[in-house]
């Protein structure tokens, strides 16, 4: 009963917390979006960023969608040539991949290799006062730091998506012709047939909502980081856990929104 009793009290803490964090999440998203609008970009960093989080994430989101596309194909070439709907595995996959597997699947890879970094870089230089330096000289670092990173992500995420739709439906076309035996014509033409423009520009919009995510998690992480090394290891793991997770909630929201049965965008 003891325990029951201070249950409550036990839980204000988080509650408080993570209502704080959401609040310094939402303040610094605005705070973006508002030096954004203004024009205050710096060109050259937004470069810098835009081939760090874009061209360096290339490689390993095409190896990871590629060998996606290829389970799924695998998968579905067993269950449909086994029912006689061979003719649908091209479709099938494609689909999958232009709205759900390629945005979701870059985005994770994106938000590990892109949204660790982003966090240890500011997390780094807030605990060794570089941020407050920068302050100091009446730089903004939402200015300097954030934004660059957000409009990188914003517009590098569709460009890496696009292609790897390419790789992930090349990798099931390989499975479903050279292992499954599937007529390679049947493939293309169901794929053709099934897929729509609006599935990869739906797909695509997604992605600009990722992108987002995953630089403003990363950055809010970063420059709140306190407790030394220590502390920029937290706020690295803390940045991909939480953008996965953002980035699978809104996933779920938006295919709600696009794909669903009463969906006004179709």
């Amino acid at each position: 009963m003891a325990e029951a009793s201070h249950s409550p009290e036990k839980r204000l803490p988080a509650v408080h917390a993570f209502l704080e964090w959401t609040g310094h999440l939402a303040v610094l998203l605005f705070q973006t979006l508002g030096a954004v609008l203004r024009g205050r970009v710096l060109l050259g960093e937004t470069l810098r960023q835009m081939s760090n989080i874009g061209v360096n994430s290339l490689p390993i989101s095409l190896l990871t969608i590629a060998f996606s596309g290829m389970v799924l194909a695998l998968h579905a070439a067993n269950q449909l040539k086994a029912r006689g709907a061979e003719g649908l595995i091209g479709g099938i996959v494609a689909v999958s991949m232009a709205r759900e597997a390629a945005p979701v699947l870059t985005a994770i890879v994106v938000a590990a290799r892109v949204g660790s970094a982003i966090a240890a870089e500011i997390g780094t230089m807030t605990v060794t006062e570089q941020v407050d330096a920068l302050r100091s000289l009446g730089v903004r670092p939402v200015h300097y730091l954030v934004v660059p990173r957000f409009l990188a992500a914003v517009l590098m995420l569709p460009v890496l998506t696009v292609f790897a739709n390419l790789a992930g439906v090349m990798g099931a076309y390989m499975v479903s012709v050279y292992g499954a035996d599937v007529n390679p014509q049947l493939f293309i033409n169901s794929a053709q047939n099934m897929l729509q423009p609006r599935d990869l520009y739906l797909g695509l919009l997604k992605t600009l909502i990722f992108g987002a995510i995953i630089a403003v998690v990363g950055c809010n992480q970063g420059l709140r980081t306190t407790g030394g090394a220590a502390g920029v290891g937290r706020s690295t793991t803390a940045s991909v856990v939480l953008s996965i997770v953002l980035v699978y909630v809104a996933d779920y929201f938006l295919a709600e929104w696009m794909f669903g049965s009463n969906s006004p965008v179709l």
